[in-house]
């Protein structure tokens, strides 16, 4: 399948219109309503015959799809992390590192049937602006089988402009941790709700990825990858974000805002979890789900290691701290933990750092968990790290900013 023409450089400079800045009042924060709202939790064993119904009750236990998605357009960032291609041995990505394809049509038909007006399912295909059906179809799915399961269904890569002809900028409320902003794929404001469907998996630098880290995929590289211009973005995607946001090695191209310090740690136990919090304050989660059924842990791709594992749940909720703060527990870790001790023992903990700014609580006397309790969900990931590489990597100090 052939990449679509992308704007030129000249194109895209000429005229203010190249980058279109975006209020938070536009955007519809349903996440950032309360510091506590309701998780549902629930067993499932397998992605066959339960998955439909099991979702449809967690979903009607956080009040019903109907109330977000009636009549709207829906943006669903996917987790399809890594290049497409690659396996854990011989597991399939849905099995491992992605989240399972029959999640994302299931997701997406209870969508249409409590009356989506769109569904556009998102991700920043690495280093790539491929079609997202193609990379799709490079893992072997059939994203036609997807499309299927509602009415109105659209792909996007986000990981540059896309159909969009402009980025826009989302500023995050205050000054932000790392970046007062970000520019991003028009899909990210096109849309009245957004949805983070995530993977529960561990991290090895954020010691666990779930709704929220999602969306540090949000970001195309096209303007944040490691080798893009100065003055101009790249017209296609052709790295991943390691040198602007892991690293701190080189700041965005000029038409993206700096840092908000450039004399803050260098280290990306820093300034990762940072970034995570900065984007899902910028551009709100409105409805965080999580693939637990099957899963890997250790780390958060084969890349860096990692063995598969068999959780058997799924975790849902309307505040991101929340739900990935119950999702930490179902994974046998403390979401009170501080930097340098499990999970987060290679970084700041990201949910302490977005509650401090008003995101939601990590505290799990502060949430009510509906469906199966924490106990009886929890599968524990501790010792999967014996399978990540590097194993003995050093503890975080703690910087705090």
């Amino acid at each position: 399948m052939r990449v679509p023409p992308a704007l030129s450089r000249r194109q895209f400079l000429a005229g203010s219109s190249a980058v279109l800045g975006l209020g938070v009042r536009r955007l519809v924060p349903f996440a950032r309503a309360a510091p506590s709202a309701t998780v549902s939790v629930a067993k499932c064993d397998a992605y066959g015959a339960e998955l439909l119904p099991t979702l449809d009750r967690m979903f009607d236990q956080l009040g019903g799809l109907g109330r977000l998605v009636k009549g709207r357009t829906v943006a669903v960032k996917l987790n399809l992390t890594g290049p497409s291609t690659m396996r854990l041995g011989t597991r399939p990505a849905g099995l491992a590192h992605w989240v399972h394809p029959r999640v994302i049509g299931a997701v997406v038909h209870l969508m249409d049937e409590a009356g989506a007006h769109r569904i556009r399912l998102l991700e920043s295909g690495y280093a790539s602006a491929i079609p997202l059906d193609e990379y799709m179809y490079q893992a072997g799915w059939d994203a036609g089988e997807i499309v299927r399961a509602g009415r109105r269904v659209e792909l996007e890569n986000t990981n540059w402009l896309g159909r969009g002809s402009a980025y826009h900028r989302f500023d995050v409320p205050g000054t932000g941790l790392l970046f007062p902003s970000y520019l991003l794929n028009h899909s990210f404001r096109d849309c009245d709700a957004f949805v983070s469907l995530a993977k529960l998996k561990d991290h090895t630098t954020t010691g666990v990825t779930l709704s929220m880290k999602n969306c540090f995929g949000n970001i195309p590289t096209t303007i944040y990858g490691d080798h893009v211009a100065k003055d101009e973005p790249d017209e296609l995607p052709h790295s991943g974000r390691n040198r602007v946001f892991h690293d701190g090695a080189r700041q965005p191209p000029s038409l993206a805002a700096p840092e908000v310090d450039p004399a803050s740690p260098r280290h990306e136990g820093y300034r990762i979890p940072r970034v995570v919090v900065d984007i899902c304050a910028a551009r709100p989660i409105d409805l965080a789900i999580i693939d637990g059924i099957d899963s890997m842990g250790g780390t958060e791709g084969p890349w860096s290691g990692g063995e598969g594992c068999h959780p058997g749940v799924l975790i849902a909720g309307t505040n991101c701290v929340n739900t990935d703060a119950v999702a930490t527990a179902v994974m046998g870790y403390d979401p009170m933990a501080p930097a340098g001790t499990s999970p987060f023992r290679t970084s700041d903990n990201f949910l302490e750092l977005a509650e401090r700014v008003g995101l939601g609580t990590r505290d799990l006397k502060q949430i009510e968990v509906a469906g199966t309790p924490i106990r009886e969900a929890r599968f524990d990931f501790a010792p999967l790290i014996r399978s990540r590489f590097p194993r003995n990597l050093p503890p975080y100090p703690g910087e705090k900013s």
